[in-house]
């Protein structure tokens, strides 16, 4: 049978991945023709990327710096309200990677060899020339440390948070599409599906693209220096090209193989590379200095975050400054979301929102705030020791800055081999991660854990490189950040609207649980009251609070009890015209069944009353009594997750009147609720891919915690 429950309660037959073709299409022939004009007529494109910047930045720089500063505060609200402790799956999932491999992935996809280029040249820059102040003081080399911190900190992370948190929370708590449009299902319904639909992932892809070919653009001017560093190679276009070659090459490579294989081992040995050369520069450094330095920046970030994250320079505006550091960051960041947040959707299945939003906040920006306080206070060192020429060469050539840096040190053969093979790695997981996630924006997914078609990755692969390399040939480096500012304006509109659309879900859902909560408890006192507990007697009690059923006890009462009863109640639904169904499927890793009653209710939240085994370790004290390792409780789940307790041993009518409890309660939360979240997305997508559930990252749930 066909079921819509949760996906770790069923492992239908996986299908291929389908082109999403209007987005494919649109988003291909957009990117084709801007690369081509920049190839075919690099003046005029120089001359009106440059000049758009500059309309950009003076009359949406203000939308900017709200934006970035409203979402962070908005992901924090969510993660620190109760709603902070729904998962993003159903109740009983639980993450597929382990914490280190997650925050690897999720750093390295969302930060890439930038953070080498600029966690040397920023400081540098901005202690020379600062935007308010005067330069080469104690106040401006504070200053510049703060605002490199600031510019890679959480408030662009929160962006990230937000992206991963709603096509998370849609894909694999509402059965919907892993992508943008699905995020805005609560704002536009069922149009998602078409024209608005795809204009929302068009624009997605463009300014995704073109975050990433910014990245890649400053990992080839980064890579093309470390390897004249160390082998004296020409730095040329010709060696640019061949280094985009090589990545596309090494990237398609990784993509294909999936994200269990190449991606994750990948994301693991960039992390602990880049921890042992950041552990190579504290250590061979001037440690005590770089120690104090670490507590003061963070300390002046933590004060200073506050007024810095509203600060429009609406007095005395620096424009040139401000297009060229704060601005392109935000759209830099904005750029990546949608990027960035459907990779850490995919890899974060059955976290919480709290965990999620947590983890993407502070793990990341820990390990930042280390490696820029380390190599950016060593650099600010060397430049009021009276380094001039290094100064020099980190401002206007930035990409030598960092192996500069390298060359203070003993080791620096050996340091610099680790940096630039860092940097490829960083360069090839940006890549790599793109071209994957930029295959699932074009594509239509039989479910959230499916990829885009092997051929479409390696497309956005050579795509991707031919789009930074026709940047680069028109103005290098500073024309793909103009760039970025641009692109990145489009897509911040359907940010907010994602803002709304999570909003007014996690609304819903909060709303209905506590209709659960306050009138389940209720429910169940009025009926036990009067029927004399008849209902749960206190030998029953007994004896379900002293059994711990086996696999095949679990399922004679499933198959004995449990389906009989929802079958009468499905009957009886049928016979007065409600459309009501009841789907079974048995879980091949335990041998069990689980029993679905789905309700559905067009235009309204459709109502799910499922019975799922869940699998517990025998306890200690019960083995004496109790043969088996593991036990079995048959927990009640809806669309919102589980209620925690178990129908084990109870009677065919107390399983019937459990279930009219529930119905009765989601007939009263729909009667008094306005502006529901329809479920009917599940069927939504089901007509679209001729499927109606997905798979779990493994074949059987695990043990709930």
């Amino acid at each position: 049978m066909s079921t819509g429950i949760p996906a770790e309660q069923t492992t239908p037959p996986r299908r291929q991945a389908v082109v999403n073709k209007p987005v494919f299409i649109g988003s291909a022939l957009g990117i084709i023709a801007i690369t081509l004009w920049a190839i075919i007529a690099p003046d005029s494109a120089g001359t009106i990327i440059w000049e758009a910047v500059a309309w950009v930045g003076k009359t949406f720089g203000w939308y900017y710096t709200l934006l970035v500063a409203v979402v962070l505060g908005f992901v924090i609200f969510i993660a620190a309200s109760k709603v902070g402790k729904v998962r993003l799956g159903p109740d009983h999932s639980r993450p597929h990677f382990n914490l280190f491999t997650w925050t690897a992935m999720l750093f390295a996809a969302g930060i890439g060899v930038d953070l080498m280029f600029y966690s040397v040249a920023e400081p540098v820059t901005q202690y020379m020339a600062p935007p308010v102040g005067e330069g080469e003081t104690v106040e401006s080399a504070r200053q510049a440390m703060v605002w490199t911190l600031f510019h890679y900190g959480i408030l662009g992370w929160g962006l990230y948070a937000l992206m991963g948190l709603a096509m998370g929370y849609f894909a694999f708590r509402h059965n919907m599409p892993l992508s943008i449009r699905a995020a805005l299902y609560p704002i536009i319904g069922k149009r998602i599906h078409g024209a608005a639909g795809d204009a929302v992932d068009i624009a997605a892809m463009l300014g995704t693209i073109f975050g990433i070919a910014t990245s890649l653009g400053i990992g080839v001017a980064q890579l093309n220096y470390g390897l004249h560093f160390m082998f004296g190679l020409p730095q040329n276009n010709a060696m640019q090209i061949a280094l985009i070659a090589i990545a596309v090459i090494m990237a398609t490579a990784s993509v294909v193989s999936g994200v269990d294989k190449g991606i994750r081992r990948l994301a693991e040995l960039n992390v602990l590379l880049a921890i042992a050369l950041m552990i190579y520069v504290f250590i061979a450094g001037k440690t005590a200095y770089l120690a104090d330095g670490i507590v003061n920046n963070i300390g002046d970030m933590i004060s200073r975050l506050p007024s810095m994250a509203l600060d429009t320079f609406a007095y005395d505006r620096p424009d040139d400054w401000l297009n060229a550091w704060t601005l392109f960051f935000w759209a830099w960041w904005i750029a990546w979301a949608p990027f960035v947040g459907l990779f850490l959707a995919r890899i974060s299945r059955g976290r919480t929102i709290r965990q999620f939003v947590t983890g993407v906040l502070v793990v990341p920006f820990a390990f930042i705030a280390l490696w820029i306080s380390i190599f950016g206070n060593s650099a600010l060192d060397l430049v009021r020791s009276g380094n001039a020429a290094f100064a020099e060469v980190a401002i206007n050539t930035p990409e030598q800055g960092f192996y500069n840096l390298l060359d203070q040190y003993p080791g620096v053969t050996l340091s610099a081999a680790i940096a630039t093979f860092t940097g490829m790695l960083f360069y090839v997981t940006s890549a790599d991660s793109g071209a994957l996630v930029m295959s699932n924006f074009t594509s239509r997914l039989p479910s959230p854990d499916a990829d885009g078609a092997n051929w479409l990755r390696i497309f956005w692969a050579f795509a991707t490189g031919a789009l930074t390399l026709a940047m680069l040939l028109v103005g290098g480096v500073p024309i793909l950040q103009a760039a970025t500012v641009i692109m990145g304006l489009p897509f911040s509109i359907v940010l907010v609207f994602i803002m709304l659309g999570l909003y007014k879900a996690l609304r819903v859902e909060s709303a209905l649980a506590d209709s659960y909560q306050q009138g389940l408890p209720s429910v169940l006192s009025s009926r036990a009251n009067a029927a004399g507990e008849q209902r749960r007697g206190w030998r029953q009690r007994l004896s379900r609070a002293m059994n711990y059923p086996s696999a095949r006890a679990t399922q004679r009462f499933m198959t004995e009890t449990v389906s009989p009863a929802l079958e009468e109640v499905r009957t009886e639904l049928e016979r007065q015209g409600v459309t009501a169904t009841l789907n079974t499927q048995r879980l091949d890793g335990y041998g069990i069944d689980t029993v679905d009653l789905f309700v559905r209710f067009d235009g309204e939240r459709d109502f799910k009353y499922q019975v799922y085994p869940v699998q517990h370790e025998t306890p200690s004290y019960a083995r004496a009594t109790s043969s088996n390792d593991r036990y079995y409780r048959l927990e009640v789940f809806s669309l919102e997750g589980s209620y925690g307790y178990d129908l084990s041993g109870l009677s065919h009518e107390q399983i019937i009147a459990d279930v009219l409890d529930h119905y009765e309660i989601h007939l009263e939360f729909l009667h008094t609720s306005t502006g529901a979240l329809p479920a009917s997305a599940v069927t939504d997508q089901a007509n679209i891919t001729g499927w109606s559930g997905h798979e779990d990252d493994d074949s059987t749930p695990t043990k709930e915690g």
